[in-house]
C-alpha cells in the first residue's frame, strides 16, 4: 500500500522543475512545493510539535495550502482544518475536542486565530507569513534556507487528517483519516475518476480542506499541476479556466447552476477543457441538461462522503449519454464493495431500497473518540454504514434514493426528498430548491418545498403543487411552497434541509 507521504517524495523527485501550483499570478514548481513542506516541516520541530500531535488549520484556499499540508504528512502531524464559515463556537469546539496543541492562520483568519487562543488556555499561534506578535511563529520565516527531509517513520496506519463533518445528524464529528486510507484515496480517483498527464491542470475553487483537496495529490503524482482560487464566483472562475488553461475542473451542481446561467458564459473560452467532475450534492436534471448543451458530453459524476472519498460510485461521461442513468449515482468504484441492506443488516433483493454499505481502502479508520457512534456505524462484519438509502438495478448501477434522516413519512408514505426537488427543478422558473418535511396534525409530517425562483420568473404556489402532483403520486407533492431568495448550503455546497427544516419544527413545539 502506498502511503501518502510516499507520494509527495515520489511526485517531488520525478517532476522536480514543472509548475505544481498556481494562484493569482505566482507558481511554485513541484521542487519548490516540496523545500517549502521541509522547511515548515521543520519549523514545526523547532516548535516542539511532535509525530501524532493535531494541529489545526484554519487556512483559506491560497498559495501554501498545499505546501502546509504536505508539511504535516512529512511531519506526521495530524492536520485538523477548520472551515472558516464556522462560527467561534464551532471552531472552539474543535479545537477543544480534538485537543490541538497549535492553530495555524493565514492572513485574513488572524482575528479569529487570536479570539481562539483566548478561548484555549496554552494554544500557540502560528502565522502563514505574517505576525506581529512575539510569541507566535511564523512558519514561512526562513522560507529560503534548505531543509533536510523530516526524519520521521511513517506507517499506514498513522493518522494524517481529523476533519470535521456534520454528516446527517447535524452534529459535528471528526472523521480520521490515515496515510494508508489518504494513499488509497489517491489510488481510487486515480483508478475510478480521472487520468491526469503533465499537460493536466485542475481548477480548485471549492475549499481543499474537502472533496477538492482529495484531487491534489492523484495530479501531483502524475506531474499535473493545482490552479487555486480563492473562492468561487462565475465571471472570475471563468476567467481562471482560460487563465490557466484548465483541462479538469471540480464543481458542485450549484456551481454548475451558476455558471450556465451566467451572463459571463456565452463568451467564455472553455477549449482547454477536457473533463467537468461534479458530486457533493444531487444534480438537477434541468442544470445538468443546460450544462451538456453549453459544455458537451464531458461531465462525471462521483458519489462519495468524507467517511469514504472519493468515489464510491461513478457515473461516466459515457453514461451520461443516456438519460435514463441521470438519477444514478454511477457504476460502484472498482476498488469498493457495496451491498443494499434492510433494517436488519440483511441484504435485500436486486431493486428495492435499502442502506447502502461498503468495505473499500479509503474509508476512514472511525470517529475521533467516539466508540459508542463507531459501533453504531460499523456492521457487525465490519463493513462502513453509510446511512445513505439506495438501490440497485439490473445493470448494476447505484441509485441514491436520499439520506435516511431526511426521508419524509407522511400518513404513512415514505417520500424521499430529492425525488420531488428533481421534479421542481424541471420547471421553468425553478432556479434551486429544497423539500422538507414539516409537522402536521394530520399527516404527521407534510411535504414542504423551499423554492428560490429564476431571476425574471414567476410561478405561484398553487402552480408548482399542480407541477409536481402531474408528475408524481399525489402523497409525494408538496402542501406548502415557500420562497426564498437563496437555499442555505454547507461550504461544499450540499443543501442544508435540516437549516430549514428544524425552525418549523421549533415553531410547533414552541406552539
Amino acid at each position: 500500500m502506498a502511503i501518502a507521504v510516499s507520494l509527495i517524495r515520489r511526485g517531488a523527485a520525478q517532476f522536480p522543475d514543472r509548475t505544481a501550483v498556481y494562484f493569482e499570478d505566482q507558481t511554485m514548481t513541484f521542487k519548490e512545493v516540496d523545500q517549502a513542506a521541509n522547511r515548515i516541516s521543520a519549523a514545526f520541530a523547532e516548535m516542539g510539535v511532535a509525530k501524532g500531535e493535531r494541529v489545526a488549520l484554519l487556512v483559506g484556499n491560497g498559495l501554501w495550502s498545499i505546501p502546509i499540508d504536505f508539511a504535516t504528512m512529512k511531519s506526521g502531524i495530524v492536520r485538523v482544518p477548520l472551515n472558516a464559515r464556522l462560527s467561534l463556537e464551532e471552531h472552539a469546539r474543535m479545537i477543544d475536542e480534538a485537543d490541538c496543541s497549535v492553530l495555524v492562520h493565514d492572513a485574513a483568519l488572524a482575528e479569529r486565530a487570536r479570539e481562539l487562543a483566548t478561548r484555549r488556555p496554552g494554544l500557540r499561534l502560528a502565522g502563514l507569513g505574517v505576525t506581529d506578535d512575539a510569541d507566535e511563529r511564523d512558519l514561512l520565516d526562513r522560507l529560503d534556507e534548505p531543509a533536510p527531509e523530516p526524519d520521521v517513520q511513517i506507517s499506514p496506519e498513522d493518522p494524517c487528517l481529523q476533519l470535521y463533518t456534520s454528516g446527517t445528524t447535524g452534529v459535528l464529528k471528526a472523521v480520521v483519516h490515515t496515510h494508508g486510507s489518504f494513499g488509497a484515496i489517491t489510488t481510487n480517483i486515480l483508478s475510478n475518476l480521472v487520468d491526469p498527464g503533465p499537460d493536466s491542470v485542475m481548477l480548485h475553487a471549492a475549499s481543499l480542506i474537502h472533496a477538492s483537496g482529495t484531487f491534489v495529490l492523484p495530479y501531483w503524482i502524475r506531474g499535473g499541476a493545482s490552479a487555486v482560487l480563492s473562492g468561487f464566483e462565475p465571471q472570475g472562475y471563468l476567467d481562471a479556466v482560460r487563465r490557466y488553461r484548465a483541462t479538469e475542473l471540480n464543481l458542485v451542481p450549484t456551481m454548475i447552476g451558476m455558471l450556465v446561467n451566467s451572463p459571463a458564459a456565452a463568451e467564455a473560452d472553455l477549449s482547454s477543457v477536457r473533463q467537468v467532475i461534479y458530486g457533493a450534492s444531487p444534480m438537477p436534471p434541468a442544470v445538468l441538461r443546460r450544462a451538456r448543451e453549453a459544455w458537451g458530453p464531458i461531465l462525471t459524476q462521483y458519489y462519495g462522503q468524507s467517511e469514504a472519498p472519493l468515489c464510491i460510485a461513478v457515473l461516466s461521461a459515457a453514461d451520461h449519454d443516456d438519460e435514463s442513468l441521470w438519477g444514478a449515482c454511477g457504476q460502484p468504484a472498482v476498488d469498493a464493495d457495496l451491498r443494499i441492506a434492510d433494517d436488519d443488516g440483511n441484504p435485500v433483493a436486486p431493486g428495492e431500497v435499502g442502506e447502502i454499505q461498503l468495505d473499500a481502502p479509503f474509508r476512514m479508520a472511525g470517529y475521533f473518540r467516539a466508540d459508542e457512534l463507531n459501533a453504531e456505524m460499523t456492521t457487525p462484519d465490519g463493513w462502513l454504514r453509510t446511512r445513505d438509502m439506495g438501490r440497485i438495478d439490473e445493470r448494476g448501477y447505484l441509485y441514491l434514493v436520499d439520506r435516511r434522516s431526511d426521508m419524509i413519512i407522511t400518513g404513512g408514505y415514505n417520500v424521499y426528498p430529492r425525488e420531488v426537488e428533481d421534479v421542481l427543478c424541471e420547471h421553468p422558473a425553478v432556479g434551486e430548491c429544497a423539500v422538507v418535511g414539516a409537522p402536521d396534525e394530520k399527516w404527521v409530517e407534510a411535504v414542504t418545498a423551499f423554492v428560490a425562483l429564476r431571476d425574471g420568473h414567476e410561478a405561484s404556489e398553487g402552480e408548482l403543487i399542480d407541477f409536481v402532483r402531474a408528475r408524481l403520486a399525489p402523497h409525494k407533492a408538496p402542501k406548502r411552497v415557500l420562497f426564498a431568495e437563496q437555499i442555505p448550503k454547507s461550504a461544499v455546497g450540499k443543501i442544508l434541509r435540516r437549516a430549514l427544516r428544524e425552525p418549523l419544527w421549533k415553531e410547533q413545539n414552541n406552539g
